[in-house]
C-alpha cells in the first residue's frame, strides 16, 4: 500500500509560500508571498501571540494570501479559536484572495487528528476570497453550512474522512465563479461518509456553470463515482477530472470506457489506484489525446479467496 506523504505548501494562489521570522527585521513585500503561520514549541503565548506580532510587523491590507501551519502550542489544541481570530481581524485583509488552513504535514500531525470545525464564518467574513483550501477530518469537527460566495474561484477539502453533511453543503452552495473544486473522500473509519448521491447535484452540471476542473479522490467509493461520472453532464464542461487517490479498480474502469467521452479533457489524473495495465491502457487509448496519469498499481491485501483489501491513498 502506497500512503501519500501530505506536504508542506510550497506555492499558494500563484505565490511563494514564506515563512515570516520578524525577529530578523528584514521581511518581504507584503503582496509578493503567501505567509504562512505557524506557532513554534517556543511560542509560550500560543497563536494568539503569534497573530498579534502579524498584525503589527505586516502590512496586512497588502496580503494577498495566508496559509496557517501547526496553530498550538506543546499540546494539540482546537482550531476554532484560530479561526475566530482571522473572522474578528477580515477588515484587515481587503487584499487576501487566498487562505489555506492547517497546512500540516503528517510528521507535525495525523490529519485525522487535526481538530477543525465549522469553517463557514470565514468564507462569510471575507467575501472577496477566491481560493480556499482546508485540511482535516470530519470526526475532528471539519464542518461546512451552504452559502453564497459570488468571488470563490477555487475550492478544496484535503480530508482522511469528508462528511456527507459537508460534501451536501457544497452541492447546496451558490458558488457562480467555481472553476475548480476538489473533494477528497477519505475512509469510514475517520468520519467519512460522504456517497455519490451527495455530489450528484455538482454531477448533473449547471450548478456550477464555470466549473473546468473536478476532483473526487481518496475514496472507498471510487468505482461507484467513475461509474456515475461516466453518465454526469458536468463533465462535458470540464478540462480536466481526478478520481485518483483512492480505490479505484477494473470495475470503475470499464464504467468510464462504457461512459460518456474523455478525450476532450487535458487531463484524466488517476494516480493511486488498483486498475490492471491492460485496463489503463485501454482507458489511455480511449481518451487520447487526453493525458492519462496512472503510475503503478497498487497492491491488493487480505486472502486471495476473500475479497480484496483496498486502501485510499490518505486517511489516518
Amino acid at each position: 500500500m502506497t500512503h501519500i506523504d501530505i506536504e508542506h505548501l510550497e506555492h499558494f494562489h500563484g505565490l511563494p509560500v514564506h515563512n515570516p521570522d520578524p525577529s530578523s527585521g528584514r521581511l518581504p513585500a507584503a503582496d509578493s508571498v503567501a505567509w504562512r503561520l505557524v506557532c513554534d514549541y517556543d511560542e509560550e503565548t500560543g497563536f494568539a501571540g503569534l497573530w498579534e506580532q502579524f498584525l503589527e510587523t505586516v502590512d496586512t491590507t497588502r496580503v494577498r494570501a495566508l496559509v496557517i501551519g501547526p496553530w498550538w502550542h506543546d499540546e494539540y489544541t482546537p482550531f476554532a479559536p484560530v479561526l475566530e481570530l482571522i473572522v474578528a481581524h477580515a477588515d484587515r485583509f481587503p487584499a487576501l484572495r487566498g487562505l489555506f488552513l492547517a497546512d500540516v504535514e503528517g510528521e507535525e500531525c495525523e490529519i485525522s487528528w487535526l481538530r477543525m470545525c465549522d469553517v463557514t464564518p470565514v468564507l462569510e467574513a471575507l467575501p472577496l476570497l477566491e481560493e480556499f483550501g482546508v485540511r482535516g477530518c470530519g470526526q475532528e469537527g471539519l464542518a461546512l453550512r451552504p452559502l453564497r460566495h459570488r468571488a470563490l474561484k477555487s475550492l478544496r477539502f484535503e480530508s482522511g474522512g469528508l462528511p456527507g453533511e459537508l460534501v451536501r453543503a457544497v452541492a447546496a452552495s451558490e458558488l457562480p465563479a467555481l472553476e475548480r473544486l476538489d473533494l477528497w473522500f477519505g475512509s469510514s473509519w475517520y468520519g467519512g461518509d460522504a456517497t455519490v448521491e451527495d455530489v450528484r447535484p455538482v454531477l448533473a452540471g449547471g450548478l456550477f456553470p464555470r466549473l473546468r476542473h473536478l476532483g473526487l479522490q481518496n475514496s472507498e467509493i471510487q468505482d461507484e463515482i467513475a461509474a456515475a461520472v461516466g453518465s454526469a453532464p458536468v463533465i462535458a464542461q470540464l478540462e480536466s477530472l481526478a478520481l485518483s487517490m483512492g480505490t479505484l479498480s477494473d470495475a470503475g474502469g470499464e464504467a468510464l470506457l462504457n461512459g460518456q467521452p474523455l478525450n476532450h479533457l487535458s487531463l484524466l489524473d488517476l494516480r493511486h489506484h488498483y486498475l490492471t495495465e491492460p485496463m489503463v491502457e485501454r482507458i489511455r487509448a480511449a481518451c487520447a489525446p487526453a493525458v492519462v496519469e496512472a503510475g503503478e498499481a497498487e497492491e491488493d491485501y487480505g486472502d486471495p479467496d476473500d475479497e480484496p483489501e483496498r486502501y485510499v491513498a490518505v486517511s489516518e
